[in-house]
């Protein structure tokens, strides 16, 4: 029989999805399985992006230009113009979700065993981007006890080799819910500059901020033109996760014509996906007042159930959907396996996404897990109750 290829077997499994057997079997005997495992809100897309695509009404599902459609990159053009960041239609590739805008970031930026920076833990498929363009992850620890602020900048240049090519953040960030201040990017541009380095943001979650706190985005540095590497999406911003619409957001001219290339391979990004982001647009403030409003209520519980259970350390997430949470166990993965498994409280439990998966680093992250608050407030205060009444049963407690 033939053989699985080396990077195949190399490619690592999502934390974030590879327990699905064992809530699909707990379902199967009847067992409601809370999901906070996934970053998949259920806030209602809003009225405007769904309608646009009812509306649709031509003969011929076409091909969008590689690119995506100059009429939408205007209209996203606007949308930065009113963030105060001056990005022209030129500056945007349309992708399919943000995870093809950072593959394709990546592939254009980086050759094999090339290295990139990134502050852990991060978003587990940053892995396997790498992976896919054998680029090598150094990364760098940031800390539960300090809310996961950004990490000395001294350890980031003790990390700078010769294959340095780039670094990576999440802001605001998954897992962690941390909301890099301007200070702290501050930092990160004068390393970037110094070192002749890329700076990628995953900024997919930049309306999501609390406590008054608001978002800085590395395209507000006119130094960083030329470094400056945004990715960004409909998917968290719309509540429309199934759409796969993302953008790749740069003044880099050059980085713009290779990803161009590897848009071009792939054809185009769903031409439905395109109308239904480009009605988004159009979304209505409220809309964003609403929400936030929600999540900041979601956050609050969530915080303050968690910190209630003995043995559980949550700090409070500054932004994005995310908490990462250090449970009283020797193992979180056998912890959440056991709970989908063994485990029901009420004909309830709780699914939550180890936190190992989002370290590069082997050993950390053993006893944390990230849970997203992406239920309405009572049913994540049912599925708190569900965790603590699951903690105490555990047989593996430390």
């Amino acid at each position: 029989m033939p053989k699985i290829s080396q990077k195949g077997l190399a490619m690592p499994a999502s934390p974030i999805r590879k327990l699905v057997p064992f809530a699909t079997e707990a379902k199967s005997k009847g067992i409601k399985v809370y999901h906070l495992n996934i970053g998949q809100p259920d806030i209602p897309t809003p009225e405007v992006a769904i309608q646009a695509v009812k509306n649709f009404n031509y003969d011929t599902l076409a091909y969008l230009n590689s690119e995506g459609s100059l009429n939408y990159r205007e209209a996203l053009s606007q949308y930065y113009y009113k963030l105060n960041l001056p990005i022209e239609a030129k500056h945007i590739i349309e992708t399919t979700g943000g995870s093809e805008a950072l593959l394709f970031g990546f592939l254009a930026t980086m050759d094999s065993g090339d290295e990139v920076i990134i502050p852990e833990p991060f978003y587990a498929n940053y892995n396997s981007f790498a992976r896919t363009g054998d680029i090598k992850i150094l990364p760098i620890t940031s800390k539960i006890d300090n809310g996961f602020s950004l990490p000395a900048i001294a350890d980031f240049e003790a990390k700078i080799t010769p294959k340095t090519k780039a670094i990576l953040i999440c802001n605001p960030n998954n897992p962690t819910g941390y909301l890099y201040a301007k200070s702290e990017l501050d930092q990160l541009k004068d390393i970037v500059l110094k070192h002749d380095l890329f700076l990628f943001a995953d900024e997919v979650y930049r309306e999501f901020c609390y406590d008054g706190q608001t978002h800085t985005s590395i395209l507000s540095y006119p130094e960083l033109h030329n470094h400056a590497i945004v990715i960004d999406s409909t998917s968290k911003r719309y509540s429309a996760c199934g759409a796969r619409l993302g953008a790749l957001v740069t003044r880099n001219q050059e980085i713009l014509d290779t990803v161009l290339k590897f848009a071009q391979a792939r054809l185009s990004s769903p031409t439905l996906s395109e109308i239904l982001a480009l009605g988004a647009l159009d979304t209505p403030d409220s809309y964003f007042q609403e929400v936030i409003q929600d999540y900041d209520s979601r956050r609050n519980l969530l915080v303050k159930r968690l910190n209630e259970i003995p043995g559980i350390v949550c700090p409070m997430p500054k932004g994005a959907f995310y908490a990462m949470a250090q449970l009283p166990v020797h193992d979180a993965e056998d912890f959440c396996k056991w709970m989908l498994s063994d485990f029901s409280y009420e004909g309830a439990t709780v699914m939550m996404a180890p936190a190992s998966g989002f370290y590069a680093t082997q050993g950390l992250g053993k006893n944390e897990v990230r849970i997203a608050y992406v239920l309405k407030t009572e049913e994540l205060d049912k599925a708190m109750t569900c965790l603590a009444k699951g903690l105490e049963a555990y047989p593996k407690k430390i």
